[in-house]
């Protein structure tokens, strides 16, 4: 299952960025454009993190980060 959502995580996140450099966006639209490339990343990164958590509490606090970008990412889009 963990692999599955990894999995998931990155398809997301390279199919985010290979949609938003086919479409053109004006110049005062591009740093959304960035930072939704950069959220979506992130949570991807963030959860193979969640997946090496050392304790409870820490796997718990490296979810809460990638809910955190997941959140961002959903808020651009």
């Amino acid at each position: 299952m963990e692999e599955k959502i990894k999995k998931r995580f990155l398809d997301i996140a390279v199919r985010i960025y290979k949609s938003l450099e086919v479409i053109n966006f004006p110049h005062s639209a591009s740093d959304i454009k960035r930072q939704l490339i950069r959220s979506s990343s992130s949570a991807a990164a963030n959860y193979r993190a969640v997946c090496r958590a050392k304790s409870s509490a820490d796997f718990i606090n490296k979810l809460k980060i990638v809910e955190e970008e997941t959140d961002e990412s959903i808020v651009l889009a």
